[in-house]
């Protein structure tokens, strides 16, 4: 049996990777700031940190914020996981973090960068957005009685369970590096996906496709945050959305 320390255990994500590890026979810690007995904050580390790592064999690290702070977490997580023995360090990033000049992004290459000269035995995995995401952006446009939507651009989200089976596969696995990316299996619009929301939540809106301006946009339009030649995920995007608004905007939540 391994024992593995998931950062981040209670997010959207980590909550699933603990979920599968768990269910396979494996001890599993889960580290977040309000989660005990290992509420830490990254961002400050400290012997928190240091007794959540105590024996630790694997670190799957899924915690981030679009807040700020991102980097920082890393070097407390490497610094401690080096004291620690650790044998491996499992990381998750996005597709396109380093062809999107996107601040969140460039946070994420930054620690990626971190977790390979950290010394210790790594591996790290690219997905596309989740539908989680994507639902979250287009629920927010969708308050105005217009939907506007960036012109000529397109995504490719995943569903989340399936990465974390994969996150859950790769802590059990020796490091790997630098593994293949993790697409959905579908490249659309984001017009189209905004069609397939309003359908699933009753909503009546105009869609709008306006062009926009500077390099962020000009990457996004490239799709520099998609894999298409890694496709490998099988959940759709409607699939997602009959599950989650099954009666509607106000339905069940699978």
């Amino acid at each position: 049996m391994t024992t593995i320390l998931v950062t981040g255990g209670t997010g959207t994500l980590g909550r699933l990777v603990t979920e599968r590890l768990r269910t396979d026979g494996h001890e599993v810690r889960v580290l977040s700031r309000h989660s005990r007995p290992y509420a830490v904050d990254l961002r400050e580390g400290g012997a928190g940190l240091d007794t959540a790592l105590a024996g630790a064999d694997t670190v799957v690290h899924c915690a981030t914020t679009q807040r700020g702070g991102d980097e920082r977490s890393a070097a407390n997580l490497v610094a401690a996981a080096k004291r620690a023995g650790v044998a491996h360090l499992v990381y998750i990033s996005i597709v396109g973090v380093d062809r999107v000049p996107l601040g969140y992004y460039r946070s994420k290459l930054a620690v990626e960068k971190l977790v390979e000269e950290s010394g210790l035995g790594w591996t790290v995995l690219r997905a596309t957005q989740f539908h989680d995401l994507v639902v979250r952006v287009l629920r927010a446009l969708a308050r105005m009685p217009v939907l506007v939507l960036p012109a000529h651009a397109s995504d490719q989200p995943v569903e989340v369970a399936e990465v974390a089976d994969r996150l859950a596969g790769l802590a059990v696995g020796a490091p790997a590096g630098r593994v293949p990316d993790m697409g959905g299996p579908e490249v659309r619009t984001f017009a189209s996906l905004a069609r397939s929301y309003l359908d699933a939540t009753g909503r009546r809106r105009a869609v709008v496709n306006v062009p926009l301006a500077g390099k962020t946009y000009r990457a996004f339009r490239a799709g520099g945050h998609l894999a298409p030649e890694h496709a490998v995920g099988k959940g759709t995007f409607e699939e997602y959305l009959a599950v989650r608004f099954g009666g509607g905007e106000g339905g069940r939540r699978g």
